[in-house]
């Protein structure tokens, strides 16, 4: 069997499922789909369809939704309910499409798997860097979800370019290298039938690898793959999981696990809210499918995107108008910290920024739903974009990992915008 049908297997029938039956409807605004052409460099000749929403903010947030095998961009968005999605939190989605013959992304050639190295993924990035520049869209919430050959890609634009997309969510797919060919094939057989199993160190070094010399972020990764996938079969779930939670540099061991719905298990590694570092919902019974029955929805939580809002003028808390609640989890040299915020005043903030001391020896390693700088010493934590704003009696929270020498105690003071908490 070719690439194209190993992959169209179960999508196109799950395509007309979602048609049929209404899983996505159609957008209810005047907002349409339209093509976009010479959006920059453009390798592969892919093709770039854009959906605005009516009424996006001056800084919307930014989608890419990458369609499967036999696919295409409209496709993807009469499939899926990111469309619907973006016009209730008024966020931009581009919908690529393959051209080769097939209708597969390339996520196997050494040029995909190389930061600005060539193939699809360069195209890809041009459109992201179009809508920025022409629709003023937010660097800081930039985010990447595909299904099938677009869950693929998902992993290699989240691994090979850390520096333009904040999170990921792959349905489907498979970790960032392991479709890796040399010989110009596009299928890879024993990656497709679950057979290449590596560490979560090699898993980790093939993204790092990616992109020598980058020191920045990394993307939060949810994934998302059904028990029954004879596509892209089940045990490349695992395999994800081992190669981002070695990315963030995080425990293989769950922080949190539950069943959001039924057929679901949901884990979450380094933090147990909603935008931790990295998901994987497992779907139990479910084939090679695209996403429905909610799963955009949740890839949109995950994202943030449903929180909306960005940082603009703030107003200052009086002391005591706030309160910080700091967790930790530590092992022998490292830790994980979960600070949440209170907003115990009463005048709405719409940004933030927390400032506390780490106590002598702790060094930030990575965060997430905030930046934070330095990474020792008196340490600033900021709002990311979707997260500013914090209405009274309203909380938000962050996390970090760290590494410490010994000692694990927590910081004595926090100030919210330069005020004291309680």
């Amino acid at each position: 069997m070719n690439v194209i049908a190993r992959i169209a297997t179960g999508v196109i029938a799950a395509v007309a499922l979602a048609i049929a039956s209404l899983i996505a409807a159609p957008p209810a605004a005047s907002a349409q789909l339209t093509e976009v052409t010479g959006f920059g460099t453009n390798p592969t000749g892919l093709r770039m369809h854009l959906y605005v929403p009516d009424g996006v903010a001056a800084r919307p947030a930014l989608l890419v939704a990458v369609h499967y095998c036999t696919g295409s961009g409209p496709a993807f968005y009469s499939g899926t309910e990111f469309a619907s999605l973006a016009d209730r939190h008024k966020f931009i989605v581009i919908y690529p499409s393959a051209t080769r013959s097939g209708s597969c992304f390339d996520v196997s050639s050494p040029q995909a798997l190389r930061h600005d190295g060539g193939s699809d993924p360069v195209g890809i990035v041009s459109m992201v860097r179009y809508v920025q520049q022409r629709y003023n869209a937010d660097p800081d919430r930039t985010y990447v979800t595909g299904a099938s050959s677009g869950g693929m890609m998902t992993n290699v634009l989240a691994g090979a370019y850390p520096d333009v997309f904040k999170a990921g969510a792959s349905f489907m797919g498979v970790p960032f290298g392991c479709f890796a060919t040399t010989d110009g094939s596009s299928w890879n057989s024993a990656c497709a039938n679950g057979q290449v199993i590596k560490t979560p160190q090699q898993w980790g070094d093939l993204v790092r690898a990616a992109y020598p010399g980058y020191s920045g972020p990394r993307p939060r990764m949810q994934i998302w793959h059904g028990t029954e996938d004879s596509t892209l079969r089940y045990p490349n779930f695992q395999e994800q999981i081992k190669q981002w939670t070695n990315v963030h540099g995080l425990s293989q061991t769950p922080s949190h696990t539950d069943q959001p719905q039924s057929g679901w298990t949901r884990t979450r590694y380094g933090g147990t809210g909603t935008t931790v570092p990295v998901e994987a919902i497992s779907l139990q019974g479910v084939g090679h499918n695209l996403p429905m029955g909610g799963m955009a929805a949740a890839v949109i939580a995950f994202f943030g995107l449903d929180q909306g809002g960005g940082p603009s003028q703030t107003p200052t808390p009086v002391p005591g108008a706030c309160r910080v609640t700091y967790g930790m989890n530590t092992w022998n040299t490292g830790f994980t910290a979960e600070v949440t915020i209170a907003n115990t005043g009463t005048a709405a903030l719409s940004s933030w920024t927390l400032a506390f001391t780490l106590p002598a020896g702790q060094t930030v390693t990575s965060a997430w739903n905030a930046t934070l700088s330095p990474n020792a010493g008196q340490v600033t934590a900021r709002n990311v974009g979707y997260n500013g704003t914090l209405a009274p009696g309203a909380s938000t929270s962050f996390g970090f990992q760290a590494t410490h020498s010994g000692n694990t105690a927590k910081p004595a003071a926090f100030t919210l915008n330069g005020a004291a908490c309680t």
